[in-house]
């Protein structure tokens, strides 16, 4: 990434998030009332404002559901990166999440593509990253 790596900041509502990608698992907050599954998280349910909620693992899988291809670096740390990828990837789950598609050819890519999670290692975190599947 250019010798430059972004490490994650948790934050009180994403430590748990953040602990989970240490041990490369994709968490998600569910909940406990009605059952939606969040992101980003949150100490109320979108849905039905309860205050209850607990931590489940994702699959890791999904599909892209919109992306950009950047040909220009966002940030120093991704300048020997590009053209790299930018995605909202919908996960079996229910949530949408942003993050990157590796692996791939940006022209290959299409909306509704089979996606994985894959981890990149950063600092003690391992950040989610999606490949497509195949």
């Amino acid at each position: 990434m250019g010798g430059e790596i972004l490490v994650p900041q948790p934050t009180g509502n994403t430590r748990e998030f953040w602990e989970g990608c240490k041990g490369k698992k994709l968490l998600f907050q569910q909940c406990e009332a009605c059952g939606h599954v969040r992101w980003p998280p949150s100490n109320l349910c979108p849905v039905c404002h309860s205050l209850e909620a607990r931590w489940i693992d994702s699959s890791g899988r999904g599909r892209i559901y919109t992306f950009t291809v950047y040909h220009v670096a966002f940030h120093p740390a991704w300048k020997d990166k590009v053209p790299y990828v930018t995605a909202v990837v919908e996960l079996e789950e229910g949530p949408r999440f942003l993050s990157n598609i590796v692996d791939a050819d940006p022209r290959t890519l299409s909306i509704g593509m089979p996606v994985e999670v894959v981890w990149e290692e950063a600092g003690e975190y391992f950040v989610p990253r999606f490949r497509p599947v195949g």
